[in-house]
């Protein structure tokens, strides 16, 4: 029996439907894998709409009466409003303290030759390795002694320092791929080499200054141990802080708990949708030469 060929593509008339079966089956299994990772959102914002009651009796179901109002409390109870914007503050400025100095070493390092440079790259990469909670206690000594504790400095200029390596090493291998005609031209035109770090680097290598913003973003505003050591006052209180109000040694408001955790989840959502593209071209800046 003779295999029929499809005129247009030269092979078998069933080969197409083999592609189309097994694309189909891609298909389905990334929309299941899709659905597991974003369940435990889901569930996040199910539970915020539910009572104590039915988060315990029915964990995983619908909430038979949807408590809007679970928000509301959470917001005043917690004090969400000063939580968030104490959260901003300290997230902008370590943001933009990280991405100003992890840019202009990462420009040095990668596009100038001198002596030192292997040392400096080496001891800036080394800052990967520390365990950052294990500074916690000579951290909270120095900062006691200078006057930082219960100041947005407290939190800042730990984070800028901890995130400074990584933004480093990801800026660096970003400003790396950009060829080195383009700087010979700015400088063959006169411009001087802050014009070319301003005018030119830092345009080019948005995808991974964008990047190290969202990783960033994500340990600044989520972090709780640091925030827990070096804040006690209320009016200085952060996001992390402000949900353990409902908890004690004794019970946990879970409805309330979860709907602080819903509003507090909001803003790492809404960044990550706005910078996805430019995050996936950073963490692949490096891989292809050319």
């Amino acid at each position: 029996m003779e295999q029929v060929v499809s005129m247009q593509t030269g092979f078998p008339a069933g080969g197409k439907k083999r592609r189309g079966w097994a694309r189909g089956v891609i298909n389905v299994c990334l929309t299941l894998y899709a659905l597991v990772t974003l369940y435990p959102l889901i569930w996040l914002f199910m539970s915020a709409l539910k009572s104590n009651e039915e988060f315990h009796s029915r964990p995983f179901l619908l909430p038979t009466v949807w408590k809007w109002d679970n928000i509301v409390r959470a917001w005043k109870v917690s004090g969400m409003g000063l939580s968030l914007w104490n959260s901003t503050v300290i997230t902008v400025a370590s943001l933009v303290l990280t991405l100003v100095i992890g840019a202009l070493a990462a420009f040095v390092l990668s596009r100038f030759e001198f002596k030192w440079k292997p040392f400096f790259m080496g001891l800036f990469l080394l800052g990967m390795l520390i365990p950052i909670h294990s500074t916690l206690v000579p951290l909270f000594i120095i900062m006691k002694k200078i006057g930082l504790l219960n100041t947005y400095g407290a939190l800042i200029l730990p984070y800028a320092a901890f995130e400074l390596p990584l933004a480093i090493f990801v800026i660096a291998a970003y400003l790396i791929t950009i060829p080195k005609e383009i700087e010979e031209a700015a400088l063959i035109d006169g411009t001087g080499y802050w014009g070319i770090f301003f005018r030119m680097m830092l345009p080019l290598s948005l995808p991974a200054l964008s990047t190290v913003a969202i990783l960033g973003f994500l340990r600044f505003w989520n972090d709780f141990a640091f925030a827990l050591v070096f804040i006690s006052k209320p009016a200085l209180k952060t996001v992390p802080l402000s949900l353990s109000a409902f908890a004690t040694g004794y019970m946990t408001d879970y409805e309330l708990t979860m709907a602080a955790l819903a509003i507090a989840v909001l803003p790492t959502i809404i960044v990550f949708l706005l910078f996805q593209e430019q995050i996936m071209k950073g963490m692949t800046a490096g891989a292809v030469k050319g």
